[in-house]
């Protein structure tokens, strides 16, 4: 019997189940909430980024995880198996840069379009900031993954394009809170987190509002740097106090100290915003001071200073929201020679940095949906970069930046089961996605699919094969 558009086909065993119609599957067959559990994606093209393509080969996934890759594997006899002749098996893509599965910030005008007055608007409630030591736009102890939202609408269109994985981050301020890898799948916001504390994400815009501190980039870069010098003193002088606590004055407690501590002593990847070149040469300076592991973020003017980026190695999260010009800007307006020049030689950027061997990741930096992501992804190849660099920046070069590489970002016994089909090369316009493969769970992607809404993710299409059109899961 086949199924899947005559692509996959049921194990006798199960087929025997389907036709004497009992709702019940043996534990070894199925997950704990009843779904299938093991897959064969047979006689497909695979390409394992880790490894040499294999034209014609087998991925077998079981319970969640890559059990085998190969030409001569053995296929479970439970399994669920994809007959994918004529189709090609990548790793999931990760965006590594998004605000995916967290709660809309309140937006609110920015202080330049209306002068003064929409300055005084933006204005935060409260006392003003004076100094340091209110610690202005810092929330370091926020983390993405403890508020998720599994319901958001944008999950399901990411995976339709093939993306698996995303960095999640909290925004606002200059120590906005910790950002965090999920899968984008999950009925629970338990279910999505992989490394729940992945990145501390930094941003220098000055704070809004009168007199407020820091109300410059001088001051912000000051201040990050009072920041982290406290955070260090804190750590040292903790647990001098702690052995000799009748000697000294009690510490004084500071919940950023604490969660920027933390961070830092976990080796967490600190992000620092850099887009043109000299944000880049002063993003790896303050790298340096601050001590840090660092990850640029922005990255577009690279192609001038790739070379300097090289020789830190610091790796670089670059932004595909390419530089254009904006709608709304008068048509008779005067454009500058360098805002011509940058916007023309953006998108060589990733072919610099791969020519000069500093590793990189793509994000999508706020772009409207997945669509665009790889139609920009497609114009930094047309200037330069090669297809098989690009497919590493969404992929085991991603995951290793982001601390994952272990367990995602390619094809390999081991790895979580996350994996795309489609009908041809990722890049090519033309190309449809079929099948994602998300922490094991199996979702059909359909053409025009719309965003699946919060209460369809408990549906399940085992229960006839007619119905195995939206997805197969743990």
């Amino acid at each position: 019997m086949k199924i899947h558009r005559s692509r996959c086909r049921l194990p006798l065993i199960v087929a025997a189940l389907c036709i004497a119609g009992l709702v019940g599957w043996t534990h070894a067959t199925r997950g704990e909430g009843g779904e299938p559990r093991y897959f064969a994606i047979t006689n497909a093209r695979i390409v394992p980024v880790s490894g040499p393509v294999i034209e014609s080969g087998a991925v077998v996934i079981a319970k969640g995880l890559i059990q085998a890759v190969g030409t001569n594997v053995t296929i479970p006899p439970q399994a669920w198996v994809i007959d994918g002749k004529g189709l090609t098996v990548y790793p999931g893509l990760i965006d590594a840069g998004t605000n995916l599965a967290l709660p809309r910030e309140e937006s609110s005008e920015p202080a330049s379009s209306g002068g003064r007055g929409a300055r005084r608007r933006a204005e935060p409630p409260g006392e003003i900031s004076m100094g340091p030591e209110d610690r202005p736009g810092t929330t370091p102890w926020r983390v993405a993954a403890n508020e998720l939202i599994p319901g958001d609408k944008r999950i399901a269109a990411w995976r339709n394009a093939g993306f698996t994985t995303a960095l999640t981050t909290p925004a606002g301020g200059i120590f906005p809170g910790q950002g965090s890898v999920i899968d984008l799948e999950g009925d629970r916001p338990g279910d999505m987190v992989v490394k729940a504390a992945a990145t501390l994400p930094i941003s220098l815009k000055p704070v809004d509002g009168w007199f407020s501190f820091p109300d410059s980039l001088m001051g912000a870069i000051a201040y990050v740097r009072q920041v982290f010098d406290d955070t260090r003193w804190y750590a040292e002088s903790e647990p001098i106090y702690d052995s000799n606590s009748t000697k000294f004055e009690r510490l004084r407690y500071d919940r950023t100290e604490r969660a920027i501590g933390a961070a830092l002593k976990r080796n967490e990847l600190v992000l620092i915003p850099a887009n043109n070149s000299i944000q880049i040469l002063r993003a790896l300076r303050l790298s340096d001071e601050w001590k840090v592991s660092a990850a640029l973020y922005g990255g577009q003017q690279g192609y001038a200073v790739a070379d300097a980026i090289a020789a830190k190695k610091i790796p670089v999260l670059v932004s595909l929201k390419w530089p254009e010009r904006p709608k709304d800007a008068d048509p008779g307006g005067e454009q500058t020679l360098r805002e011509l020049r940058f916007r023309d030689r953006a998108p060589s950027a990733p072919a610099a940095f791969a020519k000069a061997g500093v590793k990189f990741a793509f994000y999508s930096d706020g772009l409207s949906g997945p669509k665009d992501i790889l139609k920009n992804a497609r114009k930094a190849i047309d200037a330069g970069l090669a297809p098989e660099a690009a497919l590493r920046a969404f992929t085991l070069d991603s995951a290793d930046i982001l601390g994952v590489g272990q367990v995602m970002g390619s094809i390999a016994p081991g790895k979580i089961a996350n994996v795309v089909i489609t009908d041809g090369d990722i890049f090519s316009e033309k190309t449809k996605v079929k099948d994602v493969f998300v922490d094991g769970r199996f979702f059909e992607i359909h053409e025009e699919a719309a965003p699946e809404k919060p209460g369809d993710n408990k549906t399940m299409h085992a229960a006839s094969v007619a119905a195995m059109g939206a997805r197969v899961g743990r």
